[in-house]
């Protein structure tokens, strides 16, 4: 995982985000900070060509609707046409009919990664009815089993976030602690998460790796921010600085 950082900013890794609208912003932004780029190409007409030029692509469904269920369809046909690998982000899943069923669809796609809080891997997982909106309403711990279920059926990784996040590949399990309570007060700090997941696996070439790397880049910098900036309103912009000021994991806590 040590090199995995010198290896995002030597590749600067186009990742193609169909995402949440309300984070779009903070989403490119925090990409931008770890040295990948951005793209927004929700257009169904464009999405399909574009995911298979992208190093990696983000499907999250925050702000769903239609046209971009539409575009989320045909970017993961491009994605996997291409062998680029993409990473689903089913937010909210469980409460709402749409989203959820389209996310069963999605998965059937084999992402490389599945990047949830614990009610939503719960929820994919057939082991749980889902949290309160965006906020789960379980550990990512009680989410273990699902998770590594999940993994199996996907073959790819299932990484669950909380007070301490847990990252699986059905086989192997690892966890990354720290972070700051802050980043659950931050309006998308999840969804750029998941950007970050898409553009170190990108980089990589093994999703465990690249999934354990993007959750210690996100702590660490929220352990920084944190620490100078002590309400919601002053640590976002921090956190994006310390995203970039970032250029070792090896302190990040992670167990294996």
């Amino acid at each position: 995982m040590s090199s995995a950082r010198s290896a995002l900013s030597a590749a600067a890794p186009l990742v193609h985000c169909l995402t949440n609208t309300v984070v779009q912003t903070l989403t490119a932004n925090a990409l931008l900070a770890v040295g990948a780029a951005p793209a927004m190409v929700d257009e169904p007409l464009e999405a399909e060509g574009f995911a298979a030029v992208a190093s990696a692509v983000l499907v999250n469904l925050g702000t769903v609707h239609e046209r971009t269920a539409q575009a989320m369809r045909v970017a993961v046909r491009g994605a996997t046409a291409a062998g680029t690998p993409w990473v689903l982000d089913p937010v909210a899943v469980g409460g709402l009919a749409f989203r959820t069923e389209l996310a069963a669809e999605l998965l059937g796609s084999r992402p490389a990664v599945v990047r949830g809080n614990a009610s939503e891997v719960l929820v994919l997982a057939g082991a749980g009815s889902g949290g309160r909106g965006v906020d789960s309403t379980a550990t990512a711990d009680d989410a273990l089993d699902a998770a590594i279920a999940l993994a199996g059926r996907t073959g790819g990784v299932v990484a669950v976030s909380g007070e301490v996040d847990v990252v699986t590949d059905g086989s192997r399990t690892v966890r990354v602690g720290g972070g700051s309570p802050l980043l659950t007060r931050t309006t998308g700090a999840g969804c750029a998460l998941g950007a970050l997941v898409a553009a170190y696996v990108a980089v990589t070439g093994d999703p465990l790796t690249g999934a354990v790397a993007a959750h210690a880049h996100v702590a660490l910098a929220a352990e920084a921010a944190a620490a100078v900036g002590p309400g919601p309103g002053t640590f976002a912009p921090l956190w994006l600085d310390a995203l970039d000021g970032v250029r070792d994991l090896s302190a990040a806590q992670v167990t294996a």
